[in-house]
C-alpha cells in the first residue's frame, strides 16, 4: 500500500498550503500520496473533538506520515495516542497549554498523555523545535523528546512560520522513509 503524507496546521487559520508545507510537499510529491486539505475545519481552535476525527476521515491509518505545525504537532501526537500510524514529523510540538485560553479549549490537555502508546504505535517520531520560538518555550520540546525518544532537532527557526524552505525536514524524513 501506497505511503501518505497528511499535513496538519496550527491553530489560528493555519493552512497547508502555506509555509513550509508546499516545500516539504513539492519534494515527496512524486513517491508518496500528498493530502493537505488547506484550512481544517474549526481553523481558529483546532478544537480535538473537530480535528481528530477529521484526521480519520482523510484517511490517518499505518501507512500515514502525519506531519503538523504546532497545534497540529499536538493533534498528531494525540491522534497516535489511540492510532496505529507509520509515523510522525512534530514541528513546533509543546505537551501543555502553555497558559493561553485558546490551547485551553482546543480540549487536548484536559487528559493526561499516554506517551507509551503515541510511541508503540507508530515506528518513527521526528521532531523539529526551536530555541528563538516566541510561542513554545524549548523547555516543553525537551520535555516532549525526553518523553517520546524522537529523533530530536534543535533549531533556531523561530515558530517555523512564515518559513517557507525547510531542508532539514525532508532530510530527516527520507531517513525513515527510503
Amino acid at each position: 500500500m501506497k505511503i501518505k503524507i497528511i499535513f496538519i496546521p496550527g491553530n489560528g487559520g493555519g493552512d497547508t498550503n502555506e509555509g513550509f508545507f508546499p516545500y516539504v510537499k513539492d519534494n515527496f510529491r512524486d513517491k508518496y500520496e500528498i493530502i493537505s486539505p488547506g484550512v481544517y475545519p474549526d481553523s481558529l481552535l483546532a478544537r480535538a473533538k473537530y480535528w481528530l476525527p477529521y484526521l480519520e476521515k482523510l484517511g490517518a491509518d499505518e501507512n500515514t506520515i502525519l506531519i503538523g505545525h504546532s497545534s497540529g504537532a499536538i493533534a498528531a501526537m494525540r491522534y497516535a495516542e489511540n492510532h496505529k500510524i507509520l509515523g510522525s514529523v512534530l514541528v513546533a510540538g509543546y505537551h501543555t497549554d502553555l497558559g493561553m485560553i485558546e490551547e485551553k479549549l482546543s480540549g487536548y490537555f484536559k487528559k493526561d498523555w499516554n506517551w507509551e502508546n503515541i510511541k508503540n504505535n507508530q515506528k518513527f517520531i521526528i521532531q523539529f523545535n526551536s530555541t528563538n520560538d516566541s510561542f513554545i518555550p524549548i523547555e516543553e520540546a525537551r520535555f516532549v523528546y525526553e518523553k517520546l525518544g524522537s529523533d530530536y532537532h534543535e533549531l533556531n527557526q523561530g515558530h517555523f512560520y512564515p518559513q517557507t524552505e525547510f531542508p532539514e525536514l525532508v532530510e530527516a524524513l527520507n531517513k525513515y522513509i527510503k
